[in-house]
């Protein structure tokens, strides 16, 4: 009894084994798992990625249409069944065609770039949500799900712009060299998908009604896009505010819907396109892009969590 009561009490050191591990830690360069690496880090890990990650886009790929019988020619034809709705329905009923030369080249040039951004933007909201297996399965810069979807959505739209071609020389739009254009305006639409997939990819792990949201947001959004219709028309023949022609022409994807048919069809004219197009381009693109990849980055450590 004496003994136990003579026991002297125990020392900081040994009642605080933490400060002690957390030297022999920093001693042998262990890290907490999961932790967030640095932003340089992190972007030196997803480049080492960079093959799984385009991998994982085209197995995606391949895969989305495996059940039907017509396999991937689905890949052409849902963007070609869209516009030809929309060319009944906006061309015919409403008529919006009437004032565009090369109307159907017109609908469908801006209905591929949409679907573009569009499904870029979908496949987000779910890149984490919808593959917690793999998320809590392997460790990986989580970064790389949102941006082989975006890479996933830039292969099938490579497919439509072959049908998008025959469609251009069947109504006799000569080929030139500004369809050359199209590469920087796609490379700069993709960064600008892939920007926003990682935001709406965040958002999504966080809460995943997000997804159900996603579909109204989009469609409003195509609306006011020019898609169905031109907006130098609508801004030139209207009694508009000021601020609302600035935001229809400053809208990113009205942007990248007219660069693109500034490049491929010869009747769309340099006097269509909003002032300072091309930096109104590569800013979304640099604004998406990389505050949307360092928004992203900012939760690596919670994905898959909870």
């Amino acid at each position: 009894m004496s003994q136990v009561l003579n026991t002297p009490p125990p020392t900081a050191s040994s009642a605080s084994p933490t400060g002690d591990a957390a030297a022999l830690a920093a001693r042998y360069g262990l890290t907490v798992s999961g932790a967030r690496p640095s932003l340089p880090a992190y972007v030196r890990q997803l480049w080492e990625r960079r093959h799984f990650i385009t991998a994982f886009a085209t197995a995606k790929l391949t895969a989305q249409y495996s059940q039907a019988k017509l396999g991937q020619v689905w890949q052409v034809m849902t963007p070609l069944l869209n516009a030809a709705v929309y060319y009944f329905i906006f061309g015919v009923l409403l008529g919006t065609k009437h004032g565009v030369p090369d109307f159907v080249p017109f609908l469908v040039t801006g209905v591929f770039i949409w679907t573009f951004t569009q499904s870029s933007i979908m496949a987000g909201t779910r890149a984490i949500s919808g593959s917690l297996g793999l998320v809590r399965a392997l460790h990986f810069p989580r970064a790389a799900l949102p941006v082989s979807y975006a890479i996933q959505q830039l292969q099938q739209l490579l497919f439509s712009m072959a049908a998008l071609v025959v469609i251009l020389l069947c109504f006799g739009v000569p080929v030139s060299a500004s369809w050359l254009l199209v590469v920087p305006v796609l490379t700069l639409q993709f960064l600008f998908n892939a920007g926003v997939a990682m935001v709406v990819a965040r958002m999504g792990a966080k809460t995943p009604d997000i997804a159900q949201l996603m579909p109204f947001l989009l469609r409003t959004w195509m609306y006011v896009s020019g898609v169905m219709w031109s907006i130098a028309a609508t801004v030139k023949n209207s009694h508009m505010p000021h601020w609302a022609e600035v935001a229809l022409e400053s809208n990113p994807a009205a942007v990248y819907i007219d660069l693109t048919r500034f490049a491929l069809i010869d009747s769309f004219h340099a006097h269509q396109l909003p002032h300072h197009v091309w930096a109104l381009a590569i800013g979304w693109a640099l604004l998406a892009g990389v505050g949307g990849f360092i928004y992203f980055w900012k939760a690596e450590e919670t994905y898959g969590r909870g």
